[in-house]
């Protein structure tokens, strides 16, 4: 069976929520399930006119401009897109928190927030799946594939804007739990080491701490104390990628599950304990609500296999 995207010419008015984002990013939303290499194909050949005019894929759009979008077929190997149906389904109920500009998930282990690096889809491709009647859904902030909890998705670029803008000044506050090796010392509330992103040939982010990096800073909290391990409460300053991975590995005490960062023996010990995934867990986020400016908070509560590790560790 073929699915039909869009089979005549749209001509489409861009108003002031849809102003500042690229054409390309633009026409992802409006063309649903339309590989990317076609969206390109289409600008390369100047059958996406803005007023009139070609435009390059960078173009940003502005209030008033009138898109020309042309008619496109999609191949039934689009489908491909959405092969997890019921993996997508149950997004719904890992929704925390929804209105007309922002939805609150909780995120589980497992699922990247947006497809690519051999995954034909990640959590936005999903929510978007889920939402087809939504003009406009991206991602606020990120989350690493094996992290769950609190993410962020704007239904508006008005709110995109607004929480950006938070990010950018320290406003958001965002509090992790990470079960990590060993005992915490009851003196460390911080670590502050710069840290630098390569990226390997496969494609893989490693990231490692070096003078050369970017100024890096997490807090620190115990939560609990057991024999082997400590539940601690990281919450970071800056927003680094893997930046509570890689400070709880330089502190020495690595987070159990971490394949990356981690402690083979400690992880050894944590799988027979049951636990099979990354301990790290975006547990509450606080922000002004981009409608309201209220101030608002979110909190995702464990998953059981998370909970089931720390009552075996209490015995």
């Amino acid at each position: 069976m073929k699915q039909e995207a869009s089979l005549t010419v749209q001509f489409i008015t861009i108003d002031d929520d849809q102003a500042g984002q690229r054409i390309d990013n633009f026409l992802r939303t409006q063309l649903k399930g339309v590989p990317k290499s076609m969206i390109y194909r289409i600008l390369r050949k100047g059958e996406v006119r803005v007023n009139k005019g070609r435009i390059k894929p960078e173009y940003k759009l502005q209030a008033e401009d009138i898109v020309r979008v042309p008619p496109v077929r999609v191949s039934e190997n689009a489908e491909q897109l959405n092969p997890k149906l019921d993996r997508i389904a149950s997004l719904e109920q890992h929704i925390l928190f929804e209105d007309d500009r922002l939805i609150v998930i909780n995120k589980p282990s497992g699922i990247a927030v947006h497809g690519g690096s051999g995954l034909s889809f990640g959590l936005i491709e999903g929510l978007r799946a889920l939402r087809s009647e939504a003009k406009f859904m991206e991602l606020v902030h990120r989350l690493d594939r094996d992290t769950s909890g609190c993410i962020l998705i704007a239904k508006k670029r008005s709110a995109l804007r607004h929480m950006h803008e938070q990010l950018r000044a320290g406003q958001m506050d965002k509090r992790y739990q990470a079960l990590v090796a060993g005992e915490w010392p009851q003196s460390r509330f911080t670590v502050k080491t710069p840290l630098l992103k390569n990226v390997l040939q496969s494609g893989e982010r490693m990231v490692n701490v070096t003078e050369a990096g970017k100024p890096s800073e997490t807090r620190y909290r115990i939560l609990a104390s057991y024999a082997e391990a400590t539940l601690v409460e990281a919450s970071p300053i800056t927003g680094r990628t893997h930046q509570i991975r890689v400070h709880c590995q330089h502190a020495g005490h690595a987070i159990a599950g971490d394949t990356k960062y981690g402690d083979e023996a400690f992880d050894a010990k944590m799988r027979s304990i049951g636990l099979n995934r990354l301990f790290l867990h975006a547990a509450r986020i606080s922000l002004h609500h981009p409608k309201t400016n209220e101030r608002v908070t979110f909190e995702a509560s464990l998953d059981n296999e998370l909970t089931g590790v720390l009552d075996k560790l209490k015995q």
